[in-house]
């Protein structure tokens, strides 16, 4: 299955608290395009609508009453990709079930490295899962060390000292909210407060601005918070890392460039991977072109430092989804030739150098050379704002397989061959490392260099 990362929004004690989580998910709708929820607390009673689609469509058909009716108190809310599991419904977050007296939902960005490890053992002990998700490992392993008299969070806690791999994740029930992140901080998870004190949380600081929040500080890594029904904030570290893990793949793609993650500005980073990729990787040519979106800024950062002028070349249609994390090939090939239409006049007889994020399996990168050439290009050249995918993710990503990755089994010169293009050149390593303001070693990057920051478990282990 394709994996990707999702996206997770919380708010804690302000009456219009199921709207700010449906806006704060629309403004995450980038993270996951194939389902959404939403689980809400009202006057001590909590409530989940969810179902398949976007925001917008999930949430249209409820009436009116349930977005304002008094006496909201906190709500979680979840937009999601295939992070592990089917694009089912039952696989849709936020993930309810009865908790002892509770009724408990989780809302979890990421994958857990040990996954099928733990759902075999747990299989053997007797535990029925209803779909495929790493959170239900997540809920067995909290409800098997539960003893009367436990709250749910001291429960969830021994389940998180012994889950691997990446999660940041929202819980909610009628005690109140826990916000935690696993101990080497793979997914970004980010605290806010509103104007009227409430607190906010979401995987990105782009929610934020929807409502007039204010970036408050990231949840540290290895830290659960939990927030009771007074109001109160209570937080302490579950878990130490010897290092930080941060995913450098979502300031190359994921986020969007008007967030702060892992405390840093998207938007700037990008730029500086670009202007690093044109002192490393120079070209001869007419035009700057970006591949939208997620190319802008790259492109922007190559054009100031190599003196090339910057042009949008390329024509894109906003009412297509992203490519790169469709569910099946046959859907991304499909929406490769919907997504974007170069500009002829824009292009014919210069010399043209793509600036694009990646290239993953190479497929998207053929046809956007191809089209170039049939649009009138002299030369079309490509640069690439990252280095290589060589090997699989196994903390959330839409890498499963080195099979699947071009740069695995072709050198860059036979990828600019495979692909079509005059030339191709990525950001090294170091380069992109360098770019970000965080120590290197604070980065993971085993999708480009096969240093795992935890080693993947498997079931039969």
């Amino acid at each position: 299955m394709i994996k990707e990362a999702c996206g997770v929004f919380g708010v804690v004690n302000h009456p219009q608290a199921a709207e700010l989580t449906r806006l704060g998910l629309f403004a995450l709708q980038h993270r996951g395009q194939e389902s959404a929820g939403i689980f809400l607390k009202r006057d001590g009673v909590c409530e989940i609508n969810k179902g398949m689609g976007l925001v917008g469509e999930v949430f249209k058909k409820l009436p009116k009453e349930w977005w304002q009716t008094p006496g909201q108190e906190m709500a979680i809310g979840h937009v999601r990709y295939s992070t592990s599991g089917k694009s089912t419904i039952i696989n849709a977050q936020p993930f309810s079930v009865e908790f002892d007296k509770w009724h408990l939902a989780l809302a979890h960005n990421g994958t857990l490295s040990n996954g099928a490890y733990w759902r075999k053992r747990l299989k053997r002990s007797g535990a029925i899962f209803q779909g495929d998700l790493d959170t239900e490992i997540i809920l067995h392993l909290a409800s098997q060390n539960h003893q009367e008299g436990d709250t749910p969070w001291s429960s969830l806690e021994y389940a998180l000292k012994r889950v691997e791999g990446a999660f940041s994740i929202l819980g909610l029930c009628e005690d109140g909210m826990v916000i935690a992140r696993d101990p080497y901080g793979f997914r970004p998870l980010a605290l806010g407060k509103m104007p009227n004190g409430s607190l906010v949380v979401a995987s990105e600081t782009s929610a934020f601005d929807m409502m007039g929040a204010v970036y408050e500080r990231d949840v540290e890594p290895g830290e659960m918070i939990v927030i009771g029904n007074d109001g109160e904030m209570r937080g302490k570290r579950f878990a130490d890392s010897k290092r930080k893990a941060h995913c450098i793949f979502e300031h190359v793609y994921f986020a969007r460039p008007d967030s702060l993650v892992f405390g840093e500005c998207v938007y700037s980073v990008r730029k500086r991977f670009g202007a690093k990729l044109a002192e490393e990787c120079p070209v001869e040519a007419d035009m700057i072109v970006p591949v939208p979106d997620s190319g802008n800024y790259a492109a922007l950062g190559f054009a100031e430092a190599s003196g090339i002028p910057f042009e949008l070349g390329i024509m894109r249609n906003h009412y297509i989804g992203r490519t790169f994390i469709k569910p099946s090939t046959s859907d991304r090939r499909a929406a490769v030739n919907l997504k974007l239409n170069p500009i002829r006049a824009a292009i014919e007889g210069r010399r043209i150098c793509l600036v694009e994020d990646s290239i993953v399996r190479g497929n998207t990168s053929i046809e956007r050379v191809k089209t170039m050439r049939e649009n009138g290009a002299a030369e079309v050249h490509m640069r690439i704002s990252c280095p290589p995918h060589v090997s699989p993710c196994f903390f959330g990503i839409d890498f499963p397989s080195a099979e699947e990755l071009i740069a695995s089994s072709h050198s860059v010169d036979e990828i600019a061959e495979k692909i079509g293009a005059d030339s191709l050149a990525y950001l090294s390593l170091e380069g992109m490392l360098s770019c970000a303001s965080e120590p290197p070693g604070d980065y993971c990057h085993a999708c480009f260099s096969k240093e795992y920051p935890v080693r993947p478990i498997s079931e039969e282990e």
